[in-house]
């Protein structure tokens, strides 16, 4: 155990290191990320998750790697669909471009501290209580249907329980104040709407948990590579976010695949119970070759709006 400390030290301090560089050299003047430079990011952020895929190869061997390229792909995956989201919480809220970074980014900071906790439970429930495994396959496949089912349907962000019951506890100014969370008005505190906003992006990120978790725990229950593939896949969250916003509506045939993607690894779970093992390079294949099928029909059959 002691041994194993250092490879948690070691990436959690690069995570430290390169937030701070992202926050304090980068984004440190807030502006509106043009697509360059969104292209450019996620492309350093895709090629630092696969150099470190190789050093898991060469540290703990090819199995674990293989691990962590089917987790990170699976929460690669799961994570357009909630740009989705994102990209509609900023629209209902009029938040400025130039201030959606600084949003995503505090954001994606919550996600990795639930994530961390989701999973550090999630990895404790499957050790002590075998039956849990059924729980989660069927709260995939139960996502998955609802996925495929629930498209079109409107969403109306503002209308969380968790924002109604803030907003009864903490007064909110009625105009933004530049990219400030928290304002004074009238000698005394008061919460921003981009406070607003924070709050409502890590509200949709903790349901988008419910899924995304137990989907890699499928894959594997080591929460060191479960942890790892879904820190690097939401480090790149903020980036690709920016590139997508531009194309989104493009992808309109990917939550079909992200459905069946949902439903296989709750199948490949309940399967795993009753000692029905399939193979990760199997669902490495499946994950990778549904996504791009969903991607690529959407790209050849464009909605009649489009045309």
């Amino acid at each position: 155990m002691l041994g194993s400390i250092w490879k948690w030290v070691f990436f959690n301090t690069f995570v430290l290191v390169m937030l701070a560089i992202d926050l304090g050299v980068v984004h440190r003047r807030a502006h509106e990320v043009k697509l360059k430079e969104a292209l450019g990011w996620s492309a350093i952020w895709i090629a630092l998750a696969m150099g470190y895929n190789l050093v898991i190869y060469f540290r703990l061997g090819p199995s674990k790697a293989l691990e962590f390229l089917t987790g990170y792909l699976i929460e690669k995956s799961l994570s357009l669909d909630n740009l989705f989201v994102f990209l509609l919480i900023f629209s209902s809220f009029h938040v400025a471009a130039r201030h959606q970074h600084k949003v995503l980014f505090w954001g994606i900071i919550g996600a990795l501290v639930m994530r961390a906790v989701f999973i550090a439970m999630g990895v404790t429930l499957i050790h002590r209580f075998s039956w849990i495994i059924y729980v989660f396959g069927g709260v995939l496949i139960a996502s998955g249907a609802r996925m495929a089912l629930a498209k079109g349907k409107s969403i109306h962000p503002e209308k969380s329980p968790v924002l109604k019951l803030f907003r009864r506890k903490m007064p909110i100014a009625e105009n933004y104040e530049g990219e400030k969370f928290l304002a004074k008005q009238n000698g005394r505190w008061v919460a921003t709407p981009l406070l607003v906003v924070l709050l409502t992006i890590e509200t949709a990120d903790l349901m988008f948990a419910v899924d995304s978790i137990p989907a890699v725990l499928a894959i594997t229950t080591d929460p060191f590579i479960v942890f790892t593939s879904n820190v690097f896949a939401i480090l790149g969250l903020r980036a690709l976010y920016f590139v997508l916003a531009r194309m989104m509506n493009m992808f309109h045939r990917l939550h079909y695949g992200l459905s069946i993607i949902l439903v296989f690894v709750g199948t490949k779970m309940i399967l795993s119970a009753w000692d029905i093992k399939i193979p990760t390079s199997i669902t490495l294949g499946v994950v990778a070759s549904v996504a791009a099928l969903s991607i690529l029909t959407s790209l050849i059959w464009p909605k009649a709006s489009q045309v």
